[in-house]
């Protein structure tokens, strides 16, 4: 899929509401993904095919270390490399700012998702019990470590 990979900004803000209703069980409103937006503690890309979006990713950033907090693409362009573009990007910019790792929770049944994750390089870590709803389900933490963490 051609895609070009940049910043969203508030014009993207209803494709991002709807693609998070396409994707998700308990979407993010227009206000929490608003909340998201590129600041100085925020990364928030989109995947777009002219000025429609295809997907999007997005970090919170504190100190040397970064939490995802979504990586959606639309169902009707998933499998055509969107995610893996989106999270190449990510890690770029989390490189960049010399981010020691990326952390992220995804539902243990989400097994494309899961894979390709690991086909970027984050390692299961851990689990958290009941973390999602609609349907209740555990969370797998999945981390990518560009560099160890610096020990006070």
């Amino acid at each position: 899929m051609d895609c070009t990979i940049c910043d969203a900004g508030p014009a993207h803000l209803p494709q991002l509401e709807a693609l998070e209703r396409a994707c998700f069980s308990a979407p993010w409103t227009r206000a929490q993904l608003a909340s998201q937006l590129p600041d100085d503690r925020h990364v928030f890309l989109i995947a777009a095919a002219g000025e429609t979006v295809l997907g999007y990713a997005n970090f919170l950033h504190v100190l040397d270390e970064g939490d995802i907090g979504n990586v959606a693409v639309a169902p009707e362009h998933r499998r055509q490399g969107v995610a893996d573009a989106l999270l190449d990007a990510l890690c770029a910019r989390a490189a960049a700012l010399d981010l020691a790792f990326l952390t992220l929770e995804v539902r243990v049944s989400n097994a494309p998702a899961i894979a390709l994750y690991r086909k970027h390089g984050f390692q299961t870590v851990g689990q958290r019990r009941n973390y999602y709803q609609k349907p209740d389900e555990d969370a797998l933490l999945m981390t990518w470590f560009r560099r160890e963490a610096e020990t006070i």
